[in-house]
């Protein structure tokens, strides 16, 4: 399964971009954000990205969590977001 970061500063419509087309492809993406702007910009990617994919029937099912990273040596806590598609309801 693919992760994508996202930061404070990532766009949000490019990474509805990369979630709609990994979801596309393998119909199971995890989005990591770390700090309320990065979490922020996460949220907002994905609601997009539930836009993008209803053309092709599909429909979004999100999973957060919270999970414990390494980095630079130093434990820091993140939201990870594991995003699944479904056929959309009718």
């Amino acid at each position: 399964m693919e992760t994508l970061r996202v930061s404070g500063k990532s766009r949000p419509n490019s990474v509805a971009g990369a979630i709609a087309a990994l979801l596309r492809s393998q119909s199971e993406v995890e989005v990591q954000a770390i700090g309320p702007e990065a979490v922020n910009q996460a949220v907002k990617a994905i609601a997009i990205a539930r836009g993008y994919i209803a053309p092709d029937n599909l429909d979004l099912i999100v999973k957060p969590a919270f999970v414990k990273l390494e980095l630079d040596s130093e434990e820091r806590t993140a939201l990870r977001f594991t995003v699944r598609s479904q056929p959309l309801q009718p």
